[in-house]
């Protein structure tokens, strides 16, 4: 079963002679219970890419639909619920509530839903022992590490349940150890809770914990890999091939 489909995407920004095609024509799908990640040397557009599917920015052309359900044409109040009842979004800079706790800023997107406060608490319970931060509900962002707000940030991503989960390089700011916790996180809920995760990254590591990579490449899908059964180490070895071959040297610090 698709839960995101994309046709003839394109993205053009500017007018006439500054005119900047960024993506030419993009067709793919995501399958429920899929950790897709999107790769490419800067300014590839992976990025924007993943921007217009999420709906946070619009198609030039084409269509994307998810669950179904085309955002082409939906109104923004219509669109805006869209987003709160079927999608996550977990980002770079973590975008969490100073004033709130760590709770508090989990339990947000359900603040004006219909679930019951005990289901609410359930969900809540079961995504911080997942991610490990059960010791840190009570205090607020500016008194936690980065891993822990990146943490926190997937908690509040996951906790209404959405159909596909958008990650815009979540590791980007994390240590090597924080970043690997997350992944291993966002791993072991792709898989246990059949989550839907696309993310985009320019980490080889980070990467091998998907299921498919998509490489984009001057606007347009390069090539794709599939883990299957190989180990994540030699999947790891397959994505800096494949990286090598586009430009290993432009990608994105």
């Amino acid at each position: 079963m698709s839960i995101l489909v994309a046709r003839k995407v394109r993205k053009t920004y500017g007018k006439r002679a500054l005119k900047q095609e960024v993506l030419k024509g993009i067709d793919l799908e995501v399958s429920k219970g899929e950790f897709v990640g999107i790769m490419g040397p800067s300014g590839s557009g992976k990025t924007t890419l993943l921007n217009v599917l999420c709906s946070i920015d619009s198609v030039s052309e084409g269509l994307v639909e998810i669950n179904g359900q085309q955002l082409q044409g939906m109104k923004e109040k219509v669109l805006a619920n869209f987003r709160r009842e079927q999608l996550g979004f977990i980002f770079q800079d973590y975008n969490l509530l100073d004033t709130l706790t760590v709770k508090e800023n989990i339990l947000l997107p359900l603040s004006i839903s219909k679930i019951p406060k005990a289901a609410a608490e359930a969900r809540f319970k079961e995504l911080v022992s997942i991610l490990s931060i059960e010791d840190i509900t009570s205090k607020y962002p500016n008194e936690i590490s980065g891993g822990q707000k990146q943490r926190t940030s997937a908690a509040r991503a996951l906790i209404s349940n959405p159909s596909i989960i958008f990650a815009d390089e979540p590791t980007g700011a994390l240590d090597s150890k924080s970043a690997t916790a997350l992944l291993s996180n966002l791993e072991r809920i792709n898989k246990d809770k059949q989550a839907t995760i696309m993310m985009v990254t320019h980490d080889a590591v980070a990467a091998s914990f998907c299921s498919r990579v998509l490489f984009l490449k001057d606007g347009k899908i390069y090539t794709e890999l599939y883990k299957g059964d190989k180990a994540r180490n030699e999947f790891f070895q397959q994505i800096l091939n494949t990286q090598s071959v586009l430009g290993g040297d432009g990608y994105d610090a």
